[in-house]
């Protein structure tokens, strides 16, 4: 969707490289809390799983 609400033409993907990406359930990333601590060059992230079932990430 553009700025001004528009619906904007869907990127023809089959011309797109096919790759695999990597997944993680974040469920067994997080403790019983539903937290964990996430460090990317030397600064630390805490990732949340809320009450609504949504994820945060902060610094």
């Amino acid at each position: 969707m553009s700025f001004h609400g528009q619906m904007t033409e869907t990127p023809d993907t089959t011309t797109l490289p096919q790759r695999s990406l990597p997944v993680y359930d974040a469920r067994r990333l997080t403790d019983e809390a539903g937290t964990a601590m996430i460090v990317l060059d030397e600064k630390t992230y805490c990732l949340r799983i809320t009450r609504a079932g949504k994820l945060i990430l902060t610094k």
